[in-house]
């Protein structure tokens, strides 16, 4: 979903969001000091598979996911991380890598790592590797509905 249409998309449903443009950035870290942002305030999105089926978890960038914990949740050992090739497509206009955390507008299940709930604002990259989108945590939930839940360790 290129940023326009993320744009209208929050646009729509009255939501107050943030632009934020930066030098390219490619990690997660990167893209955190790129744009002034604490590791554990900006999101990453990995798109993962459960029972063959293509979902996607948002994380804080300062954290690393727990596919024990995963599996527990979803109630199955069929977790994997989904390479590129199965998922690009499913994102057009997107960079790899870039994608925002909206699995909900792309029919995939998402599960968030409640560390996310700890701060009121949620940062993310919005399609590219130079601009992240700001907005409330609580209008992302509303809008997204994602399944909460420890999901995480920390980066090692």
């Amino acid at each position: 979903m290129p940023i326009r249409k993320l744009r209208e998309f929050l646009d729509s449903h009255a939501v107050r969001y943030f632009l934020v443009s930066h030098s390219p950035a490619y990690t997660a870290q990167e893209i955190a000091a790129s744009a002034h942002v604490p590791g554990k305030e900006l999101a990453k999105t990995v798109i993962v598979t459960i029972a063959g089926k293509m979902a996607m978890v948002v994380l804080p960038a300062s954290r690393q996911l727990d596919f024990n914990l995963l599996r527990e949740l979803s109630g199955t050992q069929e977790v994997e991380l989904a390479s590129e090739k199965e998922f690009v497509d499913l994102f057009p206009g997107c960079e790899i890598g870039a994608m925002p955390p909206f699995g909900n507008l792309y029919g995939m299940d998402v599960y968030v790592s409640e560390e996310l709930e700890d701060d009121d604002d949620i940062a993310f990259n919005a399609g590219a590797h130079t601009e992240l989108l700001r907005l409330s945590y609580d209008s992302y939930k509303r809008l997204v509905h994602p399944k909460v839940a420890k999901l995480s360790l920390p980066v090692k």
